[in-house]
């Protein structure tokens, strides 16, 4: 795992969703998560089944934010869970040991060690900065990219309001992927460069 995770943004416009997430994947996002947090069940299973396809097509996992039972309907590669969701170990033992299981342990190493014991994938912290899309407090340390690289074996994912330049000093304390929503597709009411952001995303990775 190494590269950019792009992170889905909450809209109902499955098409424009499918079009920058095709754009995203095709300029090298290393791996794609679905997290729309407002949409109702058959919403969520018609877009998360549209961008596996899309996924598939690129040869990138595709990972199903909390919900376990679209996970396993889709044969998904993996969910992602989060401090209020299931533990690692509930959802590892149901996925089975081929599913990638991601964790958001915030700016918590005690929770990056549970879920390393638990049977995590990879760990995820943050937030760092402030998010347009998340609301949390932004209080995790830079260092404690350095603290989880030295104390946990697993791939290291960064979260919140990153972009390419505030992402840099982490990646250079060694986090392994960056996963980002609106610095690469933009919101709603505006276009982006879907291209050019992923391209700025992988540069960090390129040494």
């Amino acid at each position: 795992m190494r590269g950019l995770y792009l992170v889905t943004p909450n809209w109902d416009d499955t098409d424009r969703l499918l079009d920058v997430s095709g754009q995203a994947l095709q300029a090298g996002a290393a791996l794609l998560q679905y997290r729309h947090k407002s949409a109702d069940a058959p919403q969520r299973r018609e877009q998360a089944g549209a961008l596996l396809a899309l996924a598939r097509k690129y040869g990138v996992p595709f990972i199903i934010n909390d919900f376990v039972e679209l996970c396993e309907e889709l044969d998904a590669d993996g969910v992602h869970v989060g401090g209020t969701d299931a533990s690692v170990a509930q959802v590892r033992a149901r996925l089975g040991k081929d599913k990638i299981v991601g964790a958001s342990c915030y700016g918590d190493m005690a929770l990056a060690r549970t879920a390393e014991a638990g049977g995590a994938s990879y760990v995820a912290f943050g937030g760092f900065y402030p998010s347009l899309v998340k609301k949390y407090p932004v209080t995790t340390p830079l260092d404690i990219v350095l603290q989880a690289k030295r104390e946990i074996a697993l791939p290291c994912v960064v979260i919140g309001g990153m972009t390419p330049e505030n992402a840099a000093p982490l990646v250079a304390r060694g986090a392994d992927m960056v996963a980002a929503i609106s610095s690469v597709v933009g919101r709603m009411d505006e276009a982006k460069d879907v291209n050019i952001a992923v391209q700025q995303f992988n540069q960090l990775f390129a040494a």
